[in-house]
């Protein structure tokens, strides 16, 4: 009996036997001429050949691989011809800049092993390069790390995406249990997989979710199981032509639900540019009636979530309404008084003095370093080796093993084995496309056969390579210095004839950079010049003027940072992007010290969120929040009640106290008792507003 692999190797060898003969012929040719030619299909009967046939053309079209169809006046089936013109195949040339090229190479190589779609973005890039030096090669990438990579996160997770990713191409419905945070609950769900994104370092998925009957956004990491098909039908529906990706990426925490009110939250004018920039895709401002700041006003669907947001601006913001808000809110506040003020409950102190459990650790999610999960469809592996063999073939040229394989990323037994399918694709009467042979040196000789020109330019990006290009560009955006992105994804999208966003992945961009600024820090890294920044210090409300040395543009779990020497300082400092009210380039350069790696911190608080720390906190959640504790923080205890013992570390109090405002009296400090002090005095004065 033949293996599920043989199987897929024959279904590949047809297929591509298949493009083959269409592009040699350059004719209409009828089905009959294919079952009699075509590699794969002269051994079937008529019946065995009119299902296959059809489940390849349907399989090629799911690539965008488009075959044309010249049916007759009658009509009959039958007496269909069919073809493949070049431009459903071949990819057009598209004119990068040496800058352009510069910058996808630096984007590779940033991704490469810690994206999800890493190993497709190679493939992409391998197309869209053609004939120009290959954007493969390690480039010099000290202007620019990367913390949050959008790398899958864990081997199950991993699978889940890879399932989810297949299940939207080919439009299948898909059956998952499902932990519902809100509910603390567990259920099984149907769902219509419409679209993936990446946001806030974590996959969603968003689809028609039957049991609602409505549009659902599904946390990845929150999947309990295996991602199963509900049919064994070739396709189960078909996406709404109304449905707009965009519209989930521009959304905000409290607004993940359905709408229940719009806030009116008054915020100062000491911050008002900072909040401005980085919440407007969430709403809408204006001035205030009295002259003094600015009105932010933002649907939300989860009121806890936005008075949240709220009381971390501390007393430079107030919500104004709707009335049900406020009167929330002032519950809230008086809540986190009544729990810091005077000494901490008897027995949830003997609970935190009590011999500490080993730490739970959430789950390694969707910012740490793993292995790649989406593998590209073998299909678009063939395609590329197949053009990059007959390529070395008419130049004579031998390939050694590794040099394909670190290209491909593949192993050598993998090369050999596609190597050996890509030797028999023929269409009948000794028209093969090309015949290589590894050597005894570990070398690929390769000898082109006249039809390898089917072959012989790029085809067009399978819908795989296209997400994987534009989402890697859409995660760095402009943020590499030796070039811009912006006009290399217009002039994909242009080639693609379509943005792939459209089609099934989405990355939302960190919100609050200044676009200006961004390029502003790029050219002065590439320039090597000094900058002058006014900056926010957020934790102590302060501002300052910095004269700094900028080295690289990282990115965290909240933002993007520049990497700088701060002379005044003697040490190195990063500034969040959207803290800098305003930039420079000075005029004066200086010499990269040989001493400071910008990217030092990547595998650290970039990483994980959490800046080296001189002081601890214990900090009790309620049980009302004790599951998004458990997600997000290290537990230290489990209570009898349900409530949960955390430990923050910190470095300034000022922080720690901006963190329990957020979780609006669901959290309260324990010790040290100068951080429940401040955080006290902090509620006191947001009360003293409210009252």
């Amino acid at each position: 009996m033949r293996t599920s692999m043989a199987k897929d190797t024959e279904k590949l060898i047809r297929q591509l036997s298949l493009i083959s003969y269409l592009m040699a012929e350059r004719r209409p040719v009828t089905a009959l001429e294919i079952r009699a030619n075509v590699e794969g299909y002269s051994g079937m009967n008529e019946d065995a050949f009119a299902r296959r046939f059809y489940a390849d053309r349907a399989e090629l079209e799911s690539l965008r691989i488009v075959l044309a169809v010249d049916r007759p006046v009658d009509g009959l089936a039958e007496q269909e011809s069919y073809s493949l013109p070049p431009e459903n195949f071949y990819l057009p040339a598209i004119k990068f800049t040496d800058a352009e090229l510069a910058a996808l190479q630096t984007a590779l190589s940033l991704l490469d092993g810690e994206f999800a779609y890493a190993e497709p973005l190679r493939l992409a890039l391998q197309q869209i390069s053609w004939g120009r030096p290959s954007p493969l090669r390690a480039p010099d990438q000290r202007s620019v790390a990367l913390g949050i990579t959008a790398s899958a996160g864990g081997h199950d997770l991993s699978q889940r995406l890879v399932k989810v990713d297949t299940a939207i191409s080919r439009r299948k419905t898909i059956t998952f249990g499902y932990y519902t945070m809100e509910r603390d609950a567990e259920g099984e769900r149907k769902v219509d997989p419409y679209q993936l994104l990446f946001q806030g370092g974590q996959f969603y998925l968003v689809g028609h979710a039957h049991e609602r009957d409505a549009v659902r956004v599904f946390r990845l990491s929150r999947i309990r199981g295996k991602v199963s098909y509900a049919t064994k039908a070739e396709h189960d529906f078909q996406r709404p032509d109304d449905f707009d990706p965009r519209v989930f990426a521009n959304r905000i925490y409290w607004q993940f639900g359905d709408p229940v009110g719009e806030a009116e939250i008054l915020v100062a004018d000491r911050i008002a540019w900072q909040i401005e920039r980085h919440f407007r895709r969430y709403g809408s401002f204006r001035d205030a009636d009295d002259g003094n700041g600015r009105v932010f006003v933002t649907p939300y669907a989860n009121a806890r979530s936005v008075i949240s947001w709220a009381l971390g601006l501390g007393e430079h913001a107030r919500v104004l309404g709707p009335p049900e808000l406020t009167r929330e809110l002032e519950e809230r506040v008086g809540l986190l008084v009544e729990r810091h003020r005077g000494e901490p409950d008897v027995e949830v102190l003997e609970g935190a003095a009590a011999p500490a459990p080993a730490p739970v650790r959430p789950p390694a999610e969707g910012n740490g370093r793993s292995e790649a999960a989406i593998r590209p469809e073998r299909f678009a592996r063939l395609v590329t080796l197949a053009s990059i063999l007959i390529e070395a073939g008419r130049e004579g040229r031998r390939l050694p093993v590794a040099d394909v394989c670190e290209r491909l990323q593949v192993s050598a037994a993998e090369l050999r084995e596609d190597v050996q399918v890509l030797n028999v694709v023929n269409f009948g009467a000794g028209s093969y496309i090309l015949y290589a042979e590894v050597t005894e040196d570990d070398e690929i000789e390769v000898d082109p056969d006249a039809y390898s020109d089917s072959f012989a330019r790029p085809a067009r990006l399978l819908p795989i390579e296209a997400k994987a290009l534009v989402a890697a560009i859409d995660l760095i955006g402009e943020h590499i210095p030796k070039g811009s992105l912006a006009s290399t994804r217009s002039k994909i999208v242009a080639a693609l004839g379509e943005d792939p966003v459209d089609v099934g992945l989405q990355v939302a961009s960190a919100a609050g950079d200044d676009p200006e600024i961004a390029r502003l820090l790029t050219r002065a890294i590439a320039g090597r010049h000094l900058v002058e920044i006014e900056y926010y210090k957020e934790n102590e409300d302060e501002f300052s003027l910095r004269k700094v040395e900028p080295y690289a543009l990282v990115n965290g779990p909240d933002a993007w940072y520049v990497a700088s020497f701060d002379p005044a300082k003697d040490d190195v400092r990063h500034f969040r992007l959207d803290r800098i009210k305003r930039a420079s380039v000075l005029d004066d350069r200086f010499e990269p010290r040989a001493d400071v790696d910008p990217a030092a911190v990547v595998d650290g608080w970039l990483r994980t969120g959490e800046v080296e720390a001189s002081q601890r906190a214990r900090v009790w959640f309620s049980p009302e929040r004790a599951r998004w504790a458990r997600e997000e923080r290290t537990v230290v205890a489990e209570l009898d009640d349900g409530a949960v013992l955390v430990e923050f570390p910190y470095k300034g109090t000022d922080w720690l106290v901006r963190e329990v405002l957020k979780e609006a009296g669901d959290a309260t400090v324990l010790d040290p008792p100068d951080a429940r002090e401040a955080v006290l005095a902090a509620a006191e004065r947001l009360s003293g507003v409210y009252a």
